[in-house]
């Protein structure tokens, strides 16, 4: 490709050239949600860091199948091996099949989604749709002597894998620190070592998901579902397999373990994690019931927040920071997004009023430059922040030639224009948002019904020539007036 993408591999903790295995062809496994609950600020997260990353690789003209799996099943409380699944948990209280309460929640999850603009993965598969293939994965690993069955249930031998290969590679621990900060767990003797985890849980009486396996009647740990359904789609190796940076240790820890353990060799090539949000300083997460919903910052009910906050609001958030640095949120930051957002599109809508140069004229403006520095911040690890700084330079040309300080050629106007689509809509993933177009169609509503008002003065005045004026000024505008008793109503007709 024309352009050369470094990205950062938590793997080897540096930046990297990002070399397809097979280009044109990206395969890309990224983490998606665990359905029992709205979607929160957590969420959104990965959600967009993930859909820039598509965005850019399918604009660089690769052929991206981008898998983001549905944890409907085996997610334990406390992500561990212990406690119930948090699915079923939730079906429990609230009286329900375990898959509505999935279904629900997947439903919520992909409307916000598509608040936000984040485009649809290519496949999107269930845990609990591929049962099957979760066996075969433990049965592989139980084959090459890595795992071993205990009361029904089936645990990774973590101890034994160590000895062959490097357990804590990604997060950088060492079996030792692993063992240290383990839990001893109620419940949990059946396992030869506190650091190994679940591959396969025998299911307890009460335990409403279960299906039958050659060791119980059981379920799936949350670990397997990923590595299963990585190569079921992606291949034995794979590209890029991103998540939230909470992940490494120990999901994505377990799933190296597991694809090693299986295979003989790690699936993935590129692991990418974007960073936390969060609320003082604290991850937000549902765990810890400090986290605001999507829909309450889109509505503005929660006592944290002062005020609603559109979708693009919340994605220009986001993107304002590089993925890899943490996020804190306060309504301070929103608010400066919010006003941030409205001066770039404010920009993009000053691009059609402007009037290139006469033919013969030059531009004073350097536009070309522009493009070329969005690429390079994008090839820099997705340096969307610095992308950003760079379109509100191109917000000041526009604001400049509107001001009549600079002048533009029709050629590099267009240009111009083809390099904000690119970034803020291609890329970015910026769009209008609905609620501020309605704002700005009332505020025009408004000024309107006031210059009507100065004409009625003017024609009570009978000063004629002002009442003409703004008159024949609205209808070259556009506007259509028509005068009654009850006084004059008017429309748009653009």
């Amino acid at each position: 490709m024309e352009h050369q993408l470094i990205i950062y591999n938590t793997l080897n903790r540096k930046k990297e050239l990002f070399v397809p295995l097979h280009a044109p062809h990206v395969g890309m496994y990224v983490c998606g949600p665990t359905v029992y609950g709205d979607p929160h600020l957590g969420h959104a997260r990965p959600a967009i860091t993930f859909d820039l990353l598509f965005r850019y690789l399918t604009h660089l003209g690769y052929k991206v199948r981008y898998v983001r799996n549905i944890t409907d099943v085996g997610h334990l409380e406390h992500d561990a091996d212990e406690g119930e699944d948090k699915i079923a948990k939730k079906a429990r209280l609230e009286q329900l099949e375990p898959m509505e309460v999935a279904q629900y929640y997947t439903n919520r999850y992909h409307k916000a989604m598509d608040a936000l603009n984040v485009l649809p993965p290519s496949i999107e598969p269930h845990a609990s749709g591929h049962i099957i293939e979760q066996e075969q994965l433990v049965q592989q690993i139980l084959d090459n002597g890595y795992a071993y069955v205990s009361e029904g249930s089936v645990y990774f031998d973590v101890a034994k894998y160590n000895k062959d290969h490097h357990y804590g590679k990604l997060s950088g621990r060492n079996l030792d620190d692993v063992l240290n900060t383990t839990r001893e767990l109620d419940g949990q003797d059946e396992k030869r070592n506190p650091a190994d985890f679940a591959l396969w849980k025998k299911a307890q009486p009460e335990h409403i998901m279960r299906w039958p396996s050659p060791w119980s009647d059981g379920f799936p740990g949350w670990h397997c579902e990923c590595t299963a359904m990585g190569k079921k789609y992606l291949g034995s190796h794979f590209d890029i397999h991103g998540g939230g940076m909470d992940l490494v240790f120990p999901h994505h820890e377990c799933e190296i373990a597991q694809s090693v353990a299986s295979q003989g060799d790690d699936m993935v090539h590129y692991w990418m994690h974007n960073n936390m949000i969060t609320i003082n300083g604290q991850k937000m997460g549902k765990s810890l019931g400090n986290f605001i919903t999507l829909n309450q910052f889109f509505s503005g009910e929660h006592e944290k927040l002062a005020q609603a906050y559109s979708p693009m609001t919340i994605r220009f958030f986001i993107l304002q920071a590089h993925y890899r640095s943490t996020v804190d949120f306060s309504n301070e930051a929103l608010q400066a997004a919010e006003k941030g957002l409205a001066r770039l599109m404010d920009a993009i809508h000053g691009l059609d009023r402007i009037v290139p140069c006469k033919a013969g004229q030059a531009s004073t403006i350097d536009v070309h430059a522009l493009r070329g520095k969005c690429y390079e911040a994008m090839n820099d690890d997705l340096n969307s922040p610095i992308v950003i700084a760079h379109l509100f330079d191109g917000a000041k040309m526009v604001n400049n030639v509107l001001a009549g300080n600079d002048t533009i050629t029709a050629d590099d106007l267009a240009h111009l224009k083809e390099t904000f689509r690119i970034f803020c809509y291609d890329i970015l993933g910026l769009k209008e948002d609905n609620a501020s177009n309605a704002a700005r169609e009332e505020a025009y509503g408004k000024v309107v019904d006031m210059l009507l008002e100065e004409r009625l003065k003017a024609k009570a005045n009978k000063d004629w020539a002002t009442s003409d004026k703004i008159r024949n000024e609205l209808t070259a505008l556009g506007f259509e007036l028509k005068d009654g008793k009850e006084g004059t109503e008017w429309k748009l007709n653009k």
